[in-house]
């Protein structure tokens, strides 16, 4: 019975999100569903601090630190700060939950949990250095350019080696807004090809994590581009 009181307060917590007047998105329902259910409700002191879950609160599965993700089926995962994923040196487990647009629902379609070590993570980087992401990451954030100029420099150097090398992608974001800064990302199909070769990334009829099963969809309009 204890198992399902977790997902039961994810359900209700879904109603309530669904009938709030700002669209609800899955990321945050579906981290409070992992959060409640898997990891004795534990809520991060900081939306920016370095993992999701730290290993301190992951008794059960592991004791290493937790990343989660949400990502739409077909798409990329976005990893965040370029930087502070490559520095990544320990191992972790990346949580990540699929979804679809199904009308006027959005479903959790794919759940997978690979455990990946700092050697395989720093694979996905390929030729790449941490000297050449400070100079990428140095030339997006140089006041002295015009936006034009830097995003036209960024993208170039972006699209060349070694970053062409390496499956993690890089994404400078720049604006007219003051926005600078260097993400990155990998695709959904890289992820199983190199980080869950024995997931199906095919969905599967009754999606689970751990052996539990996602409770349900939440009412959530299609969002713009889908």
């Amino acid at each position: 019975m204890s198992r399902f009181l977790p997902m039961l307060a994810a359900c209700a917590a879904m109603l309530t999100l669904g009938s709030a007047q700002e669209v609800p998105s899955h990321d945050l329902v579906f981290e409070r569903w992992v959060r409640d259910t898997f990891f004795d409700g534990y809520k991060p002191a900081t939306y920016t601090q370095r993992w999701n879950i730290p290993a301190s609160a992951n008794r059960d599965h592991g004791a290493i630190p937790v990343n989660l993700k949400v990502v739409k089926h077909g798409t990329t995962v976005d990893l965040g700060d370029a930087l502070r994923q490559y520095e990544i040196d320990e191992p972790f487990l990346l949580i990540i939950g699929v979804w679809q647009q199904d009308g006027d629902v959005q479903r959790i379609v794919n759940l997978i949990a690979p455990e990946i070590s700092p050697e395989r993570w720093r694979r996905l980087w390929g030729p790449v250095t941490y000297a050449d992401l400070r100079r990428l990451d140095a030339l997006i954030k140089d006041p002295g350019p015009s936006v034009e100029e830097t995003r036209r420099l960024a993208l170039k150097m972006k699209n060349s080696p070694p970053f062409t090398g390496a499956v993690i992608q890089v994404n400078p974001k720049i604006d007219n807004h003051g926005q600078r800064r260097l993400q990155c990302s990998i695709r959904l199909s890289d992820v199983f090809k190199h980080l869950a070769p024995d997931a199906d990334p095919q969905p599967p009829a009754r999606p689970a994590l751990f052996g539990v099963e996602y409770p349900g969809p939440i009412a959530a309009q299609p969002r713009r581009g889908d």
